[in-house]
């Protein structure tokens, strides 16, 4: 694009969960995939490096707010307490104001983390991580029915437990929900009207599918569908003078094994099961398990959504304490344990000042944290290749104390599972792929270099990058820097220096009281949770 040509002052970001670098190229680069090439020829495309861990709840707080997870406060699903309970994350769990806090008027669209929906200048829809389409999952609260009355049976996810063995009926599923989707797009353009500065439309029916299916065959017809849709979104950007940036929160690659990474701590004495006695003992001798109350319940009409929305948490909790199982959480004996991991591999010291039940002095946590990263990068195959990368979540999440303090990745096809198991590997079953660190980041605009080649893009810098290229001001605590390769070289951009500015962080001060079962089931489906 010319330098010549007048800035532009709004910005659309398209998000495609889950799609890899690898694959955009390949298909591009064959005539596969005519917009992606068209996108990469007349603007700026790299490489886009995700979070640690490389998981969708930790990355797109990232890319539309610019920090890491310790400065915009989400590590994982789930926010484990002192307790050793946990509860699902939210919006109110944001710390750091994201892009359509910071321009309006904004149209937010089936954003990862967004729910419940809150009130901004333009319109939200909320996605994953949203309870079911009965909840706050609009702003304005009327958007909900023009949802209904043009989107009959609009759904946030499909139930993948349900498609484990039918493939070509999930591969049906997934397109009705990506052109479900797409309406809804439509719906928000139309709402935006010509006045907007911001819109963020995440899709995340790549990610589903590869999950599930990873065959270049069927994965080329559904990236075809994309490539329509970036058609559509590549024209309409044009019309209003927008750049547009084409993101994914992580890559994707095969998935060859589980590993089961609190086994590995069980083994070698730094984990401790709960013993079956007591109740849990008597229970135990009678074959009772935690799956076997569950499906006996379900028989008689008690499913585990009703008992969830029913009691309260704290005796959910001390009740499935008492049954014998293999829950990363209830089944730990925390009196007797140093170490343990939760949610997508974050390994925690069970220390006194963090835990309500904690062994470990704070003093000790360095020395122990070191023999942990000795312990799990020792971990190998039969051809002796390391299966666990180990990263110090001190370094990785400076600014907050409240931070796992390690984070454990599988290698090389490997994913860390954290149920308490009796064999260090297991079998992957259903799931046939799962994440990896390099995703996508492909620009165009009126300042937007043309054929430019991104280096070392990080979702971080995503935000800044945007907001800079639109005239804003960037928040003086981002991590992320802006990408000045994308900008061609006369423009407006690339010839001012970054303003900063300073904002408050985001503190909602409410939880939210809901069921979140649903969610947790379809989390387990896709491998997230056990």
């Amino acid at each position: 694009m010319s330098g010549s040509s007048l800035p532009s002052e709004r910005a659309f970001v398209l998000g495609l969960d889950g799609v890899p670098w690898r694959l955009i190229e390949q298909w591009s680069d064959a005539g596969e995939l005519p917009h992606f090439a068209r996108l990469r020829e007349n603007g700026a495309a790299g490489t886009l490096e995700s979070t640690c861990p490389p998981t969708t709840p930790l990355a797109w707080p990232s890319i539309a707010t610019g920090v890491w997870p310790d400065k915009h406060g989400i590590y994982g699903f789930q926010n484990l307490s002192p307790e050793y309970t946990h509860e699902m994350y939210t919006s109110h769990d944001i710390e750091q104001p994201a892009l359509w806090d910071q321009l309006s008027p904004a149209h937010a669209g089936n954003v990862p983390m967004t729910y419940p929906a809150r009130e901004i200048d333009g319109t939200m829809v909320t996605g994953m991580m949203t309870p079911s389409t009965e909840q706050a999952f609009t702003s304005p609260p009327e958007l909900r029915r023009e949802i209904d009355d043009r989107i009959p049976e609009y759904e946030i996810s499909l139930d993948y437990p349900d498609y484990a063995d039918r493939l070509d009926d999930f591969e049906v599923a997934v397109d009705e929900m990506l052109a479900k989707r797409r309406e809804l797009m439509r719906l928000q353009m139309e709402r935006a009207g010509a006045d907007w500065r911001l819109f963020f439309f995440v899709y995340t029916a790549p990610d589903r599918f590869q999950h599930l299916i990873w065959d270049m065959d069927r994965l080329l017809s559904h990236y075809r569908a994309l490539d329509d849709v970036l058609g559509e979104v590549m024209e309409y950007t044009a019309t209003h003078d927008a750049d547009l940036y084409v993101v994914s929160d992580h890559g994707f690659g095969p998935l060859e094994n589980l590993i089961y990474v609190n086994y590995i701590l069980e083994q070698e004495g730094y984990l401790v099961r709960r013993d079956d006695e007591g109740t849990r003992g008597a229970l135990a001798s009678l074959g009772i398990s935690r799956e076997r109350i569950t499906d006996a319940l379900e028989r008689v009409g008690i499913s585990e959504e009703l008992l969830v929305s029913t009691l309260p948490r704290t005796l959910l909790d001390s009740v499935a304490e008492q049954i014998p199982g293999d829950h990363a959480l209830y089944d730990v004996d925390y009196d007797n344990t140093v170490a343990f991991v939760h949610d997508a591999g974050n390994c925690y010291i069970n220390d006194t000042e963090r835990f309500e039940r904690g062994v470990v002095a704070p003093s000790d946590v360095p020395d122990l944290k070191a023999e942990l990263v000795d312990v799990f990068e020792s971990v190998t195959d039969e051809q002796g290749r390391q299966l666990l990368e180990v990263y110090d979540g001190a370094e990785l999440f400076p600014t907050d104390d409240r931070s796992p303090d390690l984070i454990v990745n599988g290698r090389d096809g490997y994913e860390v599972r954290n149920a308490i198991t009796d064999e260090p590997v297991g079998d992957t079953g259903t799931y046939a792929a799962s994440h990896r660190s390099e995703g996508i980041v492909l620009c165009q605009g009126p300042s937007i270099a043309a054929d430019a080649t991104l280096r070392g893009a990080r979702v971080v810098d995503i935000a800044p990058t945007l907001l800079h290229g639109i005239g804003e001001p960037v928040p003086a605590n981002v991590d992320g820097r802006v990408l000045f390769d994308a900008f061609d070289d006369d423009s407006r951009p690339s010839q001012t220096k970054v303003e900063r500015t300073d904002v408050s962080t985001t503190d909602h001060g409410e939880t939210v009281d809901e069921d979140f079962t649903d969610v947790e089931d379809r989390l387990k489906g896709l491998g997230y949770m056990e």
